[in-house]
């Protein structure tokens, strides 16, 4: 039986949306697999409002509202929470997550799937239908995040406008059609198409592009940064909170800089400030600036040559020196 979850807006401005999860049919051939796909809440995980934006859309798409479903495809710098987004919707509605790169290599046939040799057990061989990634996400409820959308070629993209529009299914060489079903979710991550340097990438075909809704996903600021911290290591203390947030906002809003004198090349991605540096803090406990071993260690190691100096910038303004240790309490 389905259950009710409430998403919160996190600015407090709207109501709160109740949704039923979904539920995953027992008769499916691949209820097992399926469900173990169900990913698990995590507990740190701070909603910034995307989270709540996808349920009002939800609540929209199950009021019948448009004919045709609104897909939607979230664009953002690398390490801003795309797919941790994704994850986490699905992980509250209680639906099967399949995540699916479309890089360059990615080709139709293996979205959508091809005839394969298999031997018959007589020294023969004999000919069988194998589903492709796509095709065997859609055969039962699903939320599916087609990841780096303009990565991938322009014969994959046409593979499936006929399931993204008005037609909403897939028809297979074999002369079956798939349709979507009434509880599959098709999402899309994608990063920006400017001048950085995200290798593969290209603006999205105009008649593809027009089969999603696409929302920005931006940097947190300072306060939204100390929040994850907070949640996620309730035991690090709050000057090593406070610099650590002062310190990725600054250098992210270098990054998204439009002046290209003062715009840095490589952000600070969620993945260095929630894991990599708490995790140098952890290790460096006993130096003299745990902070400062932990920023040259596991951030400044990773970028690019021309961005030291203007990291180093940065941590001058913002810290100069870190706070004195130990950054966690016993």
């Amino acid at each position: 039986m389905p259950e009710t979850v409430t998403f919160t807006d996190p600015t407090g401005q709207r109501k709160p949306i109740a949704l039923e999860t979904f539920v995953v049919p027992g008769d499916l051939p691949d209820v097992a697999q399926r469900t173990g796909k169900i990913p698990e809440p995590d507990p740190h995980y701070v909603d910034l409002g995307m989270l709540y934006k996808l349920a009002a859309l939800e609540k929209v798409r199950r009021a019948g509202v448009t004919d045709t479903p609104l897909h939607v495809a979230l664009r953002g710098h690398m390490g801003t929470g795309k797919d941790h987004d994704l994850e986490q919707f699905a992980a509250l509605l209680r639906l099967p997550y399949y995540r699916i790169p479309l890089t360059g290599e990615v080709r139709d046939i293996t979205l959508i799937g091809s005839v394969k040799l298999y031997g018959d057990g007589r020294g023969g061989t004999e000919s069988r239908w194998e589903d492709g990634d796509i095709t065997r996400a859609l055969r039962g409820p699903a939320l599916i995040s087609l990841s780096e959308l303009n990565a991938a070629g322009a014969e994959t993209l046409f593979a499936l406008h006929g399931l993204l529009d008005r037609y909403q299914a897939l028809d297979l060489p074999t002369g079956e059609t798939v349709h979507l079903r009434t509880d599959t979710r098709v999402f899309g991550t994608m990063n920006p198409t400017d001048l950085r340097d995200y290798a593969g990438t290209q603006t999205l075909n105009k008649a593809f592009a027009d089969r999603w809704v696409i929302w920005e996903k931006r940097f947190p600021d300072a306060a939204q940064i100390e929040s994850m911290l907070v949640r996620r290591y309730p035991k690090l203390k709050a000057p090593f909170v406070t610099t650590i947030a002062r310190l990725a906002a600054e250098v992210n809003e270098s990054f998204t800089s439009r002046d290209a004198r003062t715009r840095v090349g490589t952000p600070m991605s969620l993945r260095t400030v929630l894991d990599r540096i708490p995790a140098g803090l952890w290790m460096y406990s006993d130096d003299a600036d745990p902070l400062r071993r932990a920023w040259e260690e596991f951030v400044v190691s990773h970028i690019d040559a021309f961005d030291e100096d203007h990291y180093e910038t940065v941590w001058a303004a913002v810290a100069r020196r870190g706070p004195d240790g130990p950054p966690f309490s016993r």
